[in-house]
């Protein structure tokens, strides 16, 4: 076998849901979940998003906040597919009546459209307009506007890091955080060149550079670098501002993970740092079966094997995999 050291990227990418992992390659995803019965299940479909075969898409900063928002839809329609397996059966509730009545078989992309439209605007208050009003009630003993901008920014990381620890405490959860680990391991074990077996891809990291979580942080630091240039002494216009910049932010937030997604040079690992540090708070080590769900994700969207003949020059043919099986039932 070719040993190759360096890190490629794959271009799949993926997000955790309940008992299972969601991958996605292209114009095409997998959900994958482990049912109550223990049986694996897995779903593929097409996504092309908003705005398919736009080439606003492709233009850098701005494809971001279209890939954010399809980030959010995609993920949003996994989730819903992961849980039906766990919704417990019951008498349909008033809301559920009327939104039925209202938009009949469309009752369920509006719900969506809704629940995503809350949580964007949920966001928005909690990451940006409070630590904004935060940060101003120093003003009486700060006059330093780049300063406040500063405290400002500080304010806005630490909601958001109390936030994460906050949610992984819950259960679930916890185990949300376990199969985002699996995705990761998965996606790593790939790209490092390995075969895709469970063996390999629990000596995996489970942190990874083109992670959720550090993109969320550099919206945080460039959200700092941005409003300690631009400012306006009007409050709401500097509230309007911050609201009117989030698909600025997002758009270079994206560009900066994009880069270091594909790139390992040392200023790329010192600006991934942060994000890498607090994956270790959103994934934690994922068992076996964990593992299992995973792969069955990245098989049905992405031939990993194509990849490292292509990417690494080997071939992994079937009496491999067999050969690496039973050496791993040896060593246990």
């Amino acid at each position: 076998m070719k040993k190759n050291k360096k890190n490629r990227s794959s271009g799949i990418g993926g997000q955790a849901v309940l008992e299972g992992v969601m991958m996605k390659n292209k114009d095409t995803y997998a959900v994958a979940v482990r049912k109550p019965d223990g049986e694996i299940e897995v779903t593929t479909e097409e996504y092309t998003g908003i705005m398919p075969g736009s080439k606003l898409k492709q233009i850098p900063f701005i494809r971001g906040t279209f890939n954010f928002i399809d980030s959010l839809v995609l993920g949003m329609k996994a989730l819903t597919f992961s849980s039906s397996f766990y919704e417990e059966e019951g008498e349909e509730t008033k809301t559920d009546k009327a939104m039925n009545k209202l938009f009949k078989d469309k009752a369920e992309k509006v719900l969506m459209g809704l629940t995503i439209t809350f949580s964007i605007l949920m966001a928005v208050a909690i990451f940006m307009i409070l630590p904004y009003y935060l940060s101003s009630l120093l003003n009486k003993f700060v006059r330093n506007m780049s300063l406040l901008a500063i405290i400002e920014g500080v304010i806005r990381i630490l909601i958001f890091v109390l936030y994460v620890v906050a949610i992984s405490v819950m259960k679930d959860i916890r185990r949300v955080y376990q199969y985002h680990g699996a995705e990761h391991k998965c996606i790593n074990c790939i790209e490092k060149g390995r075969p895709l077996t469970v063996h390999n891809v629990m000596r995996s990291s489970k942190q990874h550079k083109r992670c959720g979580t550090s993109f969320m942080l550099f919206v945080m630091f460039v959200s700092i670098v941005l409003f300690f240039f631009i400012r306006v002494q009007n409050p709401l216009l500097r509230v309007g501002l911050r609201i009117l910049l989030i698909p600025v932010i997002a758009g270079i937030s994206y560009e900066i993970i994009k880069l270091a997604g594909r790139s390992n040079n040392i200023l790329v690992r010192i600006i991934s740092a942060p994000g890498m540090w607090l994956q270790r708070l959103t994934t934690r080590e994922p068992d076996e079966d964990m593992v299992e769900v995973a792969i069955a994700s990245v098989e049905a969207v992405f031939d990993w094997k194509a990849y490292l003949k292509e990417t690494f020059g080997y071939d992994v043919d079937e009496s491999w995999m067999e050969e690496e099986k039973q050496t791993v039932r040896d060593r246990e």
